[in-house]
């Protein structure tokens, strides 16, 4: 079966505008189970605008989420902020974003600070364990012994936040649970000629999340998703020869900076050689 690659921001968005499909998803990454799902008012866009005057902006998207999830005790509201990056650069943005939402009084259920939990799509290498996707969670510890707590009460959980991170390029040939299974399709091994189409066997997901495939497999069949495709490539593509272009003066400057760094060691050890000639014909 072909579907979109959902690497495409174009396509992750649409993908998670389904409530079903993204209520499924997200729950399949937190472990925890989503009754309710909507965006938040703080959904954010960015437009990059293309140096071409025939072509519109690609947005691309920093998806919120406000989800009510079930407990062993009841209900509880948390904010799901969802963010995927395809450059090295994106990391300041990350660190910047949940910033937002601590100081946004609206981030709150009563008086209570909502929890917020972060989820990292990375589309790059990074000096990380090499597993397809990452927990990172809060611990509390004594500091005298040493010895972990319960990490419970409002004032950790409103000042912590909890992070996902799945390493994309990390997900070939992991199907070790259903979640590694649901993220597969994201595995770029299974791009077809056409780079924003992958051919997947539905038969090989869980049965219960092939509404995903389907979604994506709708996004495949729109003639104006594909075209947004296609735009994303070329301004992606932009993107990343401007940064080659970047980095290749980055390191013209610094090769230019050693060698001038070079000389002057030698003028100044010139300069030293002639003073001790000048001082030793003086004493002769």
């Amino acid at each position: 079966m072909h579907i979109a690659n959902p690497i495409y921001d174009v396509v992750f968005k649409y993908m998670l505008e389904d409530s079903k499909v993204a209520k499924l998803f997200l729950s399949a990454i937190i472990g925890e189970n989503i009754m309710e799902l909507e965006f938040s008012a703080q959904e954010r866009t960015v437009e990059i605008p293309s140096t071409s005057a025939d072509r519109s902006p690609l947005t691309v998207c920093r998806l919120d989420f406000s989800a009510k999830i079930k407990t062993p005790t009841g209900f509880r509201t948390v904010l799901i902020e969802l963010q995927k990056a395809k450059f090295l650069s994106d990391l300041m943005r990350f660190r910047r974003y949940p910033g937002v939402h601590y100081q946004n009084p609206d981030n709150a259920h009563g008086k209570s600070a909502r929890q917020i939990y972060c989820i990292y799509f990375l589309n790059y290498g990074m000096k990380l364990p090499p597993r397809p996707v990452l927990k990172v969670d809060y611990r509390v510890h004594d500091a005298c012994t040493g010895d972990e707590l319960p990490a419970s009460g409002e004032f950790v959980s409103g000042l912590h936040h909890r992070s996902w991170i799945v390493q994309i390029r990390r997900l070939k040939k992991r199907r070790r649970n259903d979640l590694e299974k649901i993220l597969s399709i994201f595995d770029q091994s299974r791009i077809t000629d056409i780079r924003y189409i992958l051919n997947v066997d539905e038969e090989s997901y869980p049965e219960a999340y092939r509404q995903i495939i389907r979604r994506l497999r709708k996004a495949m069949e729109d003639p104006q998703k594909r075209k947004e495709m296609e735009l994303e490539d070329d301004i992606i593509g932009e993107l990343q020869d401007k940064e080659r272009q970047i980095e290749e003066k980055s390191e013209a400057i610094i090769k230019m900076s050693r060698t001038i760094a070079d000389k002057a060691q030698t003028i100044a050890e010139l300069e030293k050689t002639v003073a001790e000639l000048k001082l030793n014909l003086n004493l002769k």
